[in-house]
């Protein structure tokens, strides 16, 4: 045993993939134990904020102490983040579109630029060709210039208990910064919310732990079943044989996937949880995993220690357990990881038709896939509540297949280096 497991980590191949898994597996298990938020808790009055570290504005404005910082770049960095070099091409075409010589424009000169727009725009006019969104964009832009250059503090007023009247609370200069570290209030997303405004990241780790269960459990139950049919149809024969090839040749005939498509639905949303799903898998996948264990069987069955088990009066499941089985655990393991991968697979499938578990529980990878695909997230270009989900996905089916490929390097004399 000791020298079967050290030819199989001196695999590169398997060494690399069971990295990768294990990888996975433990940010599954230890990201939980650090951040304990429900991983379907609302927390943004939105849709799809965007990757970073947020900042209550109402603790960063009350902060007891504030900083002055004199940065050099400051004031340009203020200008670019609200009026951006597409911003300002697209000023210029409204400009020449108005009737303003082109020459005369200067993309680069912010204070030229702003002098001629704040002249001539008007949002209510609409240039001829100009479509309605592209209207509402101009007008976007003219919002986000005012106030563009000035150097002119900020000041904070509340209105007066007895009179109503605005008094001055607080004045913030440009150059007064707030230590993050100092703000009660600060919420990171690495991989900013989802459409309904829940946190990706922790989404993600808990659709993935949920998605691994079901690869697990639906491998367990497909290699389970093909292995029990495959050892009975090779080892016994005859009838027993036919019975369990007409019923291998049945499920083979019609699609799999269709299969399941057509149990899920006759289920009903509301009996769909993880384990149903999981469990439907693993009835409907494990017909090829039974047909390789039966050719298998077929050319151990005549070997010399088989027939002296036989001789020797030993049952027919002590010599499938004993003599057999031993002989095809390696295939075995290898099919079995197959299994879980393709449950996974199959899983997200379902879903994304959704047609998978149901949504008001837990996520699944599926699941994230589908409210991606169904509030368009990649037609509006938000592709952190897609990508990291197919990352993860092609993650763990390559990881496993490439464990794959390393244990049948090992155990198959002919793909051995």
């Amino acid at each position: 045993m000791q020298h079967t497991l050290r030819q199989v980590f001196r695999s590169g191949k398997f060494v690399v993939g069971f990295t990768i898994l294990m990888t996975i597996l433990l940010i599954v298990i230890v990201y939980p134990l650090i951040v304990r938020h429900p991983p379907l808790q609302i927390i943004g009055q939105g849709t799809f904020f965007p990757p970073g570290i947020y900042v209550s504005v109402y603790d960063a404005v009350n902060s007891p102490v504030l900083y002055t910082l004199n940065l050099e770049d400051a004031a340009v960095k203020r200008i670019e983040n609200r009026l951006r070099q597409e911003d300002r091409v697209a000023m210029k075409e409204w400009l020449v579109a108005f009737g303003v010589p082109a020459e005369e424009i200067d993309t680069n000169d912010t204070e030229k630029l702003l002098a001629l727009w704040e002249a001539n725009y008007d949002p209510n006019l609409r240039l001829e060709g100009m479509t309605f969104a592209r209207q509402r964009y101009f007008q976007r832009v003219d919002a986000a210039l005012e106030g563009l250059l000035s150097t002119e503090p900020a000041i904070i007023a509340v209105p007066n208990s007895a009179t109503g009247a605005l008094e001055q609370k607080a004045i913030i200069q440009q150059t007064d910064y707030a230590n993050v570290g100092e703000i009660a209030n600060v919420r990171i997303l690495p991989l900013g919310t989802d459409n309904f405004g829940r946190d990706v990241l922790t989404q993600l780790v808990t659709a993935t732990a949920v998605s691994l269960v079901i690869g697990l459990v639906a491998g367990l139950i497909a290699t389970t079943i093909g292995l029990t049919l495959g050892l009975l149809a090779g080892y016994i024969g005859g009838l027993v044989d036919d019975m369990i090839m007409f019923l291998t040749n049945l499920f083979t005939v019609i699609p799999t996937f269709v299969l399941l498509i057509l149990i899920s639905f006759s289920i009903g949303q509301d009996q769909r949880g993880a384990i149903t799903i999981a469990a439907v898998i693993g009835l409907t996948s494990w017909v090829w995993t039974a047909r390789a264990v039966r050719s298998q069987v077929l050319s151990l069955r005549n070997r010399d220690h088989v027939n002296l088990s036989k001789l020797s009066g030993h049952s027919v499941p002590r010599i499938i357990l004993t003599d057999i089985l031993p002989y095809i655990a390696s295939y075995v393991v290898m099919a079995f990881i197959l299994q879980v991968s393709s449950g996974i697979l199959a899983e997200a499938g379902l879903s994304i038709l959704g047609l998978g578990p149901r949504t008001t529980e837990t996520p699944t990878l599926g699941l994230m896939m589908n409210w991606a695909m169904i509030y368009q997230a990649h037609i509006l270009g938000k592709w952190w509540a897609y990508l990291p989900v197919l990352v993860t996905i092609a993650l763990i089916s390559f990881s496993m297949n490439l464990m794959n490929t390393g244990l049948d390097q090992v155990f198959n004399p002919a793909l051995r280096d």
